[in-house]
């Protein structure tokens, strides 16, 4: 059932056949994962990339001063990992954490490698998944650099409506680089005006 969601997903971006799709996902295994637990901390090389199929994760880094920034969310449908450890497989920076009870279908990295010599079409996935995520960051940093609190906080909500009730306040508000208080503020304003 699980694969079969993944399937659905990757013929989204390219079509494959029987066989492919077979091929495909078997070179994923699916890991349960319980709320609070961490699937990547930093120091330990990140050897999966993860595709959730129910449940919702968090990736945040810890500043000097202890100030966590959340650097992305994902639930069903979402891929999730430390991609800067996961594709040099140097040590992890960054902690992943499941927020809710979750099932995720994880490849291994050298798995992944041999799956894309494998087949043009995994290859040509992977490398749609690659420049997707790549503009989707570039978008947010933009946004984020030219846009007010007020507006990242719209944003969010008009673009992920499906987050909004399963992350922590204080996790967005880290998101959305503001403070919990701020994020309770501008949400406030929100209340009052309807």
């Amino acid at each position: 059932m699980s694969k079969n969601q993944l399937i659905d997903y990757v013929q989204n971006f390219v079509s494959l056949e029987d066989d492919e799709a077979e091929q495909f996902v078997s070179a994923f295994e699916e890991v349960k994962v319980k709320k609070r637990q961490f699937i990547v901390q930093p120091n330990f090389t990140n050897r999966h990339r993860s595709f959730v199929v129910k449940g919702a994760f968090r990736s945040y880094a810890i500043a000097n001063d202890g100030q966590e920034h959340t650097l992305q969310f994902a639930i069903e449908n979402w891929w999730i990992s430390d991609f800067n450890s996961y594709i040099y497989q140097h040590p992890a920076t960054l902690f992943i954490v499941a927020l809710e009870d979750s099932t995720i279908l994880q490849i291994e990295y050298n798995t992944e490698q041999e799956l894309k010599k494998a087949n043009h079409k995994f290859e040509t996935f992977f490398r749609i998944m690659a420049e997707k995520g790549l503009a989707f960051e570039h978008r947010r940093i933009l946004f984020n650099l030219t846009h007010s609190a007020e507006a990242r906080y719209e944003s969010f909500l008009s673009n992920f409506p499906n987050f909004v009730q399963r992350v922590p306040q204080y996790a967005l508000a880290s998101y959305l680089g503001m403070t919990t208080e701020y994020l309770s503020r501008i949400r406030n304003n929100r209340t009052d005006k309807s």
